[in-house]
């Protein structure tokens, strides 16, 4: 491995702990309270173990098959995986005892599969519900006002855990504008709150990728997913 993509790496690393403490304490919080969570597509186990020794504690992958093909590789001793990828039902079983968190549920099918796959291991498997909060056709998610009624549903499953809520609003380039988005979610997030759904805990709202993280902490999440801000830019061919 490259002694230049590790100090990259540490240059990187240090940066987005000192930018995610300055959004938390503007946004009235501690950096203690936000959750800085490495989003590990394409990225080799080694680089990723490398950044979990400089105080990494969470790591996300996209695809199943990737995930699958690290799993053996990753220090789990030292930091927790989650799921961050648009899930298929039928892979579910595949992931379920390995990582500690999905982050992408946006059906009750997809939701009762987790469930069902979680109570043959014997488990409670944590998951947030992912939000379309900007109404793309092609991205996943529940729509806004469909959310209560879903997560009605889904908490009656005795093998998940509804944790929070999660959401990629759409790319713009305007920081009002994607401070809307994330307002709206933070919104969402405090409505369902107020509601005391049972068995529906809504302590985790994770938004927030290496381009808008800033501004995500400010209208407040507490867990962001980041990519390429730490590791580079990657070729995804």
């Amino acid at each position: 491995m490259q002694e230049k993509t590790l100090k990259s790496v540490k240059e990187n690393y240090e940066e987005i702990v000192a930018r995610i403490a300055e959004a938390a304490i503007k946004s009235g919080r501690r950096p203690e309270d936000i959750t800085f969570l490495a989003a590990t597509k394409t990225v080799d186990a080694e680089i990723i173990n490398y950044a979990i020794s400089l105080g990494l504690k969470y790591i996300g992958e996209n695809k199943v098959q990737e995930l699958l093909s690290k799993y053996e590789q990753y220090d789990l001793k030292n930091s927790r995986l989650h799921f961050i990828g648009h899930l298929q039902t039928n892979k579910v079983r595949q992931i379920v005892g390995k990582v500690s968190m999905i982050q992408s549920v946006d059906s009750f099918k997809l939701a009762n599969e987790i469930s069902k796959q979680s109570l043959k291991h014997g488990l409670k498997t944590d998951i947030l519900v992912e939000v379309n909060i900007g109404r793309e056709e092609n991205k996943s998610g529940v729509m806004p006002e469909e959310l209560e009624n879903l997560l009605r549903e889904i908490s009656v499953l005795e093998g998940i855990s509804v944790k929070g809520l999660m959401a990629i609003p759409p790319i713009c380039e305007n920081e009002q504008k994607i401070r809307g988005y994330f307002a709206n979610m933070r919104n969402l997030f405090l409505d369902i709150s107020e509601k005391k759904i049972d068995n529906i805990k809504m302590g985790i709202l994770s938004m927030g990728m290496s381009s808008d993280y800033y501004e995500a902490i400010l209208e407040g999440a507490n867990l962001v997913r980041i990519g390429s801000s730490l590791f580079g830019a990657r070729n995804y061919n």
